[in-house]
């Protein structure tokens, strides 16, 4: 089904209707959950928060939204390190020993963690349960509640168990963003770059000075991100195509971000600031193989710096990262395939890169 946008904020909140998935945006945004939640009437509601969304998000939440019967709590650990089948585990265990049935409802209030991992505990209790997104992060606002991705890690590799299925709804409320430590703004914003890149230079210059404190334009500029996303999944729900170009960024970024998280020797890096790696690293192999402006790759990459900082890569972690290439989810028939630039706004799917040039850049990243 098409989106229906209104992109007119008419003073409480913009929404993206879907039959699932819809997005709600702004203050008046609670009474469509409210509303959306009673017609539900499901039989039992879980709220899935991790221990700092427990204490800094929650409260706002059930400021806004009352329930007939008290919903069960239930809370994980924060971080990366717990996205994994140990919590699935744990989390489907509570369900179960409260008797949730099929009717019930699965409410995910987090970050990027606890809406991936939500959302995969609900797409496989019971065959599918119901559940509602609320990203209270930026990065979850503007990219991991949006599209319909559910999944945990394996190990350190991301998200290599999954599956695609929409929330019912999703609501976003930039109130959130005030609990926020700065590393999770930054981390957040490296997609919204990422979106600015592959789609359009006029976003991509809007987000120059980009100031979470600026609340009129944080909600203008996330909502716009949030519309190019839904734009290019609506267009390529299952990532045959369109959605790959999402991925910019993403397959050394990944790569390094699972490298990080099981070397002590390296920083852990949040997911944006891995991502900004990757971009810097994929905007250079465009530069040399697709004619990508060696000018508006140092503009860039000065502004994605600001994103992840200066990080450097000894010739082992560069080796041990190439090597975590090979488990890459977009990669066919052993090919590791890139998303790449020929301009902003311009992206390239399925593109191969030899090995030597990865190298360079590579050696690019450490001269920064």
């Amino acid at each position: 089904m098409k989106s229906k946008i209104l992109s007119i904020f008419n003073n409480y909140m913009r929404k993206i209707e879907k039959n699932t998935g819809s997005v709600y945006f702004g203050n008046d945004s609670w009474k469509t959950l409210q509303q959306t939640i009673d017609k539900q009437g499901a039989s039992s509601v879980a709220i899935l928060v991790d221990n700092n969304t427990k204490t800094h998000c929650l409260p706002l939440f059930e400021a806004n939204i009352t329930f007939k019967k008290k919903p069960y709590i239930i809370e994980m650990q924060a971080g990366e390190t717990h996205k994994n089948i140990h919590s699935c585990l744990s989390i489907w265990e509570k369900l179960s020993q409260k008797g949730f049935d099929r009717s019930a409802l699965l409410i995910n209030l987090g970050g990027g963690v606890v809406t991936d991992l939500g959302g995969f505990i609900a797409s496989t209790y019971m065959r599918g349960i119901t559940c509602i997104n609320i990203p209270t992060s930026l990065l979850a606002m503007v990219d991991a509640a949006v599209g319909g991705k559910n999944g945990i890690d394996l190990g350190a590799l991301k998200n290599q168990i999954g599956i695609i299925r929409d929330p019912l709804a999703v609501v976003v409320d930039t109130m959130f963003l005030q609990t926020m430590p700065e590393k999770q703004i930054t981390s957040g914003l490296a997609e919204m770059l990422k979106h600015g890149l592959i789609y359009s230079n006029k976003y991509w210059e809007q987000l120059e000075n980009f100031d979470v404190t600026n609340i009129s334009e944080t909600e203008s500029l996330v909502w716009e991100s949030i519309v190019i996303k839904n734009e290019v999944v609506t267009e390529d729900q299952q990532e045959t195509g369109r959605r790959k170009t999402l991925n910019f960024g993403h397959t050394l970024g990944h790569a390094i971000e699972s490298y990080c998280l099981e070397n002590s020797d390296m920083p852990t890096l949040l997911h944006g600031e891995a991502i900004a790696i990757g971009m810097i690293l994929a905007l250079h192999i465009s530069v040399k193989q697709e004619g990508f402006s060696k000018e508006t790759f140092n503009i860039a990459t000065q502004r994605l710096l600001e994103v992840c900082g200066k990080v450097s890569f000894s010739k082992e972690a560069i080796s041990e990262i190439i090597k975590l290439l090979k488990h890459d989810k977009k990669n066919v028939s052993g090919k590791v395939l890139f998303v790449l630039l020929s301009d902003i706004g311009k992206p390239l799917i399925n593109k191969t890169v030899d090995e030597k040039l990865i190298l360079k850049s590579f050696e690019v990243i450490n001269a920064l």
